[in-house]
């Protein structure tokens, strides 16, 4: 494994880590909060940051298997482990929504008065705080290192943000006006985010399983370069996918038939490194073809 990759795994672990230990300390306040005011709505969020828990140590495991470099039954890596993981966090972020809304419904129907909201409200705000901070920065090495599990970890303490500050602003409400049901009212909004959330991490994971292409930009960033190298007749077949953090590109190269084998190495070889410079990292295939005039006379005439 290169320094490059080396480097990229650390941050991964580090990450991973951090989420690892926010969620823990998430979970302890609310649960304390929680038991202190009755609040759902910050039982629903302990349910959540435990929830968000067991998904840390789940992406902590993957980035770790991810990591191991490829072997003689993995061929390919390991790095779609991840993408399991993400597919797993959406599958318990989901779940976690529905309960909170059929948490909020049954404290608007039994019209549950909370008690010691000053304290409720105290651990709400400092929760939101933590939470957008960590949130933040896992989500950044998400984007960086390009892992699934990752952003979709980053994305649960960023909805724990959002959620958190909602369940203060409830909490807020209750103070002021005494309006009870405030609190069962954000469960509700705060379960239907939670799960289109869901939707949406579990889409993109799913997406990298059946091994959709790359995205446009990253296609455009490879047709550009590989359109800049004079020398090729052509290129055709290009075929894309992503899987975890790496980008797996294979594509025909068209040269010149009174090219010999050493000509064509070197010009596929500048290609590949170019390539990797930009989307790195990347494992990279190029087949040679030499142009062949009666073919490409049979394709200008099927035109």
């Amino acid at each position: 494994m290169s320094t490059s990759s080396d480097e990229t795994s650390r941050d991964k672990m580090r990450a991973a880590s951090v989420s690892l230990g926010t969620n823990a300390l998430l979970t302890a306040l609310k649960a304390a909060g929680a038991a202190l005011t009755g609040s759902v709505g910050l039982l629903s969020e302990a349910v959540h940051s435990g929830a968000d828990l067991v998904s840390s140590t789940l992406v902590l495991a993957s980035v770790h298997v991810a990591a191991a470099p490829p072997d003689e039954d993995h061929p390919y890596g390991h790095a779609k482990v991840e993408n399991i993981s993400g597919l797993a966090e959406a599958a318990v972020l989901g779940l976690l929504g529905i309960y909170v809304i059929a948490q909020g419904v049954e404290h608007l129907w039994r019209h549950v008065a909370l008690e010691r909201v000053n304290v409720g409200l105290e651990i709400a705000a400092a929760c939101a705080v933590l939470s957008g901070i960590a949130g933040f920065y896992i989500q950044l090495v998400g984007k960086r290192t390009r892992s699934a599990a990752l952003r979709a970890n980053g994305l649960h303490l960023l909805s724990d943000l959002a959620t958190s500050a909602g369940v203060a602003i409830a909490l807020l409400t209750v103070k002021l006006t005494n309006i009870q049901w405030a609190d069962g009212a954000i469960g509700l909004v705060l379960g239907t985010w939670l799960v289109f959330s869901a939707f949406r991490v579990g889409y993109e994971a799913f997406q990298q399983l059946i091994d959709r292409r790359l995205p446009d930009a990253d296609v455009t960033r490879i047709r550009t370069i590989v359109e800049a190298e004079a020398s090729l007749i052509s290129y055709h077949r290009l075929r894309t996918r992503l899987s975890g953090n790496l980008r797996y590109i294979d594509f025909h190269v068209v040269v010149p038939n009174t090219w010999s084998v050493v000509e064509a190495h070197q010009v596929v070889d500048g290609l590949e490194r170019n390539l990797r410079e930009e989307l790195t990292p990347a494992v990279i295939v190029i087949h040679v073809d030499p142009f062949d005039p009666e073919k490409a006379a049979r394709g200008r005439r099927s035109l």
